[in-house]
């Protein structure tokens, strides 16, 4: 037995990729059940896997590493999907494109949505705001950032500062799926990317232009800008 009375098995000695992959699925199954972080300690999910809370220890530093760590596989999924449809849009321009990513965010939030209330809609550990940039959620916000990047460099002009432009529209996006499950909602999909396009043409112009495609930065833009990790830094 260990100090936490939990009975460890042998087999798990010298098998930590195993161990590490147990761990996150038991983060994973915890979550889901309880609805959000305030349950969920090192010794909990020890005690779920069964082994004793100092091997959890040995893999992540603190509970906002646990946890950001069982969820960053859903996050890459997302931004995958979200990259694939903005390439396969290439030939209709940066803002089809941003259009493109727009709409397999709603895609995958409806057709995954246990993925997706992982993601954004049970609370996850508080963190220092220099801490937040490491958040796995970046690979998808990264994305948006990045095209919408993208629109203003070739003429299409931002009703906002870029990083409060690539929020308003994450967050908007969010409440267009977010609701549809609270509400247990079964809204068709090309209703809700149709909702989508008008929130996209609202912060992206239609219309090329020649002067300033982008407003000058505001103290909202700057706060997100710095939780934002570079965009030349790796995934």
């Amino acid at each position: 037995m260990t100090a936490d009375g939990v009975g460890r098995k042998r087999s798990r000695r010298g098998q930590g990729d195993r161990l590490r992959t147990e761990v996150l699925d038991a983060v994973n199954r915890l979550l889901s059940e309880w609805g959000s972080d305030e349950k969920l300690t090192m010794r909990a999910v020890a005690k779920e896997v069964g082994v004793a809370a100092p091997s959890i220890y040995l893999h992540f530093s603190d509970k906002a590493e646990l946890v950001w760590a069982a969820l960053t596989d859903k996050y890459q999924q997302l931004a995958e999907v979200m990259d694939r449809a903005d390439r396969d849009a290439t030939d209709g321009g940066p803002r089809e494109r941003l259009r493109a990513q727009v709409h397999a965010y709603c895609r995958f939030a409806q057709e995954n949505p246990g993925h997706y209330r992982l993601m954004y809609e049970v609370r996850q550990p508080t963190v220092e705001p220099d801490r937040m940039g490491q958040h796995p959620s970046r690979l998808v916000s990264r994305g948006i950032r990045r095209a919408l990047a993208r629109c203003a460099e070739q003429g299409y002009p931002l009703a906002l500062p870029l990083h409060q432009a690539a929020h308003t529209l994450w967050t908007g996006l969010h409440g267009l799926v977010s609701i549809q499950h609270s509400l247990a909602i079964d809204a068709p999909p090309p209703l809700v990317t149709s909702l989508a396009d008008g929130l996209l043409d609202v912060l992206v112009g239609t219309e090329l232009t020649s002067g300033r495609t982008t407003p000058a930065t505001n103290e909202v833009d700057r706060l997100i800008a710095e939780t934002a990790l570079d965009d030349t830094e790796s995934c």
